[in-house]
C-alpha cells in the first residue's frame, strides 16, 4: 500500500515496527482536528490511482473515530472502499455485558452538561433496545448517576479498553455502577452498555 494515513503517526509507526511491516512511501495522519483538510489530499492520491489505507488509533475507524468523511468522499468522488473488519468496542462491549443483543442501538457519547444529558437519556427512557454509548473517564460517574435518574436502576455494564492491555469490564445494577465510578474514575476508554426498558432487566 503505497499511501497510509492514520489518526496519529506515532501510534502507526510503532505498529508497523513491532509487526515487521515496511513503512509506506507516504505516511501521514487524519484526525478530528484536520480531517477536511487530509480528505482533499487524499482524494488527490486516490485520483492518482493510489491506493490509500487509513488506520486509527484503536477501535474502528468511522465509529466514533475519523473516517467516516474519508468515506463519504471518496464513494462520492467514485472510488471503491474496502473495509478489512477489526476489533470494535461497540459489539465486544454488547456480548461482554451479557445483555440481549438481538436488538442494541450505538449511540457515541451522551452530552457532556448534565441537563442535556438527561434530556437526551429521557428520550430513550422506553425504548426495548439495549443501548450503549461512549464515555471519557472523567464523565462517566455523572453519567452513569444521570442514567440511573432518567431510566431507572437497569442492568448494565461498563467496559474499559478492550482488547487492550488492562481490560476491565463491571456487570451489575446502574445504582451500583454510578456509586463505584462517582468515588473512582478509571483510565482509557470506557464503553458503557444499558439493558433497555425490561422489567427482567429492571428494577424499582
Amino acid at each position: 500500500m503505497p499511501v497510509l494515513v492514520c489518526e496519529d503517526t506515532r501510534v502507526t509507526r510503532k505498529l508497523l515496527s513491532h509487526y515487521g511491516i515496511p513503512t509506506p512511501r507516504v505516511l501521514f495522519s487524519a484526525h478530528e482536528h484536520n480531517e477536511h483538510r487530509s480528505v482533499r489530499r487524499i482524494l488527490g492520491y486516490l485520483d492518482a490511482g493510489d491506493d490509500v489505507g487509513y488506520c486509527s488509533d484503536a477501535g474502528m475507524p468511522g465509529v466514533s473515530d475519523p473516517g467516516f468523511l474519508m468515506i463519504r468522499e471518496a464513494r462520492a468522488a467514485g472510488h471503491a472502499v474496502e473495509v478489512y473488519p477489526g476489533a470494535s468496542a461497540v459489539v465486544t462491549a454488547l456480548v461482554a455485558s451479557g445483555l440481549p443483543s438481538e436488538a442494541f442501538s450505538f449511540l457515541g457519547f451522551p452530552p457532556r452538561k448534565t441537563g442535556q444529558r438527561q434530556n437526551a437519556l429521557a428520550r430513550l427512557a422506553e425504548r426495548g433496545d439495549t443501548l450503549i454509548f461512549f464515555e471519557s473517564p472523567h464523565r462517566l460517574g455523572g453519567f452513569l448517576a444521570d442514567a440511573h435518574a432518567v431510566l431507572g436502576d437497569r442492568r448494565a455494564a461498563v467496559c474499559a479498553n478492550l482488547t487492550k492491555m488492562f481490560e476491565r469490564i463491571d456487570t451489575g445494577w446502574l445504582t451500583e455502577l454510578a456509586q463505584k465510578y462517582e468515588a473512582e474514575e478509571p483510565r482509557g476508554e470506557i464503553t458503557v452498555v444499558i439493558a433497555g426498558n425490561s422489567p427482567k432487566f429492571r428494577r424499582s
